[in-house]
């Protein structure tokens, strides 16, 4: 089941793909004309629904609710309601709390049919790949091929697994780096303000190997003894967008490096990332969070072994429909060089985060996060900032709990203290769709207008 990273095609793919396209062929442009035939009613049925407008401000599913035996119904963008989504709820709350990448839905209209998955029902029943493994050789190809063409990983001679997003492979990662001793557990740090799994997850599997222990701060001079220290590392950071790398050294100090937003959109990429344990999630490269499905790239053998065990235990693999979309869509990532996602989504992201800070760059208030320009090895280019998040805080003396600042305001967020950071700061969500930050901006411009 192993699955290291090489360079050259197998022979047996190249015969399989000469095959399928020979086979195509006979079809056209043989004596019989090739027609598609139970694929038509599918293809239909999900045009029907995806063509449904919801005035903009919805979107309506195949597996949503259906009423009366007829299409299914608009799902409405928070802040609307109606049958068709055309109704504006003034009342409601900004919705920047959410990290879904809704920002680039606009992208994937734009390439409905390239990305678009159509299956039969037969597709992919088995537990495994004919290979024996539960892993797409295929998709592992074209996960490096992303990577080379971004220039944000070094992937050669390492090893690729999958997992069910970059959530469930943070857990596998700490299991596989702690050692298998209940008298001496690994000590799990981070630097704050960082993602709450981190800690979460940890407290929540509560194993004898290894525990939560709070930040690196606290441990800078006492990493030379016995105990193993998993230190996770998130670059660029959640919430506030700045690159890191690891605080604590030492032989007994592993890293985790968590690259969930290392892409185009969010920051520059310096150069490509070598580190021993690296996690991705196509969450945040294409924007397809439900899809949940990620992956790690790692140097050590007996550490992937690890966390393969891990996973193959905890799940049996990712869903092998998961791992189809997340071919098709990084078919879709590689065209042209992986110029056209990138610049959509960069450009999104700088345009939100100028708004942004010309609305609040009006009152002194609230505050965010320091960035800077930055040189980009992928655009060959010095590029502004597009943070994912904006990390604000609340500056008057009174403004202790800057959750309840805003949300009096009518804009939901999350707190500092989610992050292990004081409560004057929160976090705002910039990812979501158009509509959401629209009246996000609207919300704090009301809000430095009373300040």
């Amino acid at each position: 089941m192993e699955k290291k990273i090489i360079n050259v095609m197998p022979f047996a793919c190249i015969m399989t793909v000469t095959i399928i396209l020979f086979t195509a062929n006979l079809f056209v442009n043989g004596d019989q004309e090739w027609k598609p035939s139970w694929s038509s009613k599918a293809a239909e049925e999900a045009e029907a629904v995806a063509a449904i407008p919801c005035s903009g401000h919805g979107r309506a599913y195949l597996d949503g609710l259906v009423l009366q035996g007829h299409l299914p119904v608009c799902e409405c963008h928070p802040c609307y309601g109606g049958s068709d989504c055309s109704e504006f709820l003034s009342d409601c709350v900004a919705n920047a709390g959410s990290g879904d990448p809704l920002f680039l839905e606009p992208f994937w209209k734009q390439h409905a049919a390239s990305s678009a998955v159509l299956v039969s029902g037969w597709h992919r029943m088995s537990y495994i790949y004919s290979d024996g493994s539960y892993i797409s050789e295929l998709l592992v190809k074209h996960i490096i091929k992303v990577h080379d063409i971004v220039g944000n990983a070094k992937t050669d001679g390492k090893y690729v697994i999958f997992g069910a997003g970059s959530t469930q492979l943070m857990n596998a990662a700490v299991y596989a780096l702690s050692p298998n001793s209940s008298s001496n557990p690994a000590k799990v740090v981070a630097t704050a303000p960082h993602y709450a799994a981190y800690k979460t997850q940890t407290e929540f599997f509560n194993s004898r190997d290894y525990r939560y222990e709070g930040d690196t701060s606290l441990w800078k001079n006492k990493t030379d003894g016995s105990t193993r220290f998993i230190e996770f590392v998130t670059s660029p950071n959640n919430p506030d967008g700045k690159l890191t790398s690891a605080v604590l050294q030492g032989s007994n100090v592993k890293s985790i490096y968590d690259y969930t937003y290392f892409w185009p959109h969010f920051t520059a990429i310096p150069a490509p990332a070598d580190e021993d344990l690296m996690l991705f999630t196509i969450s945040k490269l294409t924007g397809h969070a439900g899809t949940r499905f990620g992956w790690a790239i790692i140097k050590d053998a007996d550490v992937y072994e690890r966390m393969l065990t891990y996973l193959t235990v905890n799940t049996i693999g990712v869903s092998r429909d998961a791992q189809l979309r997340a071919l098709k869509l990084l078919n879709v990532v590689v065209e042209g060089e992986g110029r056209e996602i990138f610049e959509f989504g960069y450009t999104t992201m700088r345009d939100r985060w100028i708004r942004l800070k010309n609305v609040l760059s009006k009152s002194k208030r609230f505050s965010l996060q320091k960035l800077s320009s930055q040189y980009c090895s992928f655009f060959q280019r010095t590029r502004d900032p597009s943070t994912a998040y904006a990390w604000l805080k609340c500056e008057r003396e009174e403004d202790k709990d800057c959750y309840t600042v805003l949300r009096a305001a009518g804009i939901n967020g999350h707190p500092g203290s989610n992050y292990s950071a004081d409560d004057r700061y929160m976090r705002l969500s910039l990812i979501r769709s158009k509509d959401d930050f629209e009246i996000l901006i609207n919300k704090l411009k009301t809000l430095v207008a009373q300040s």
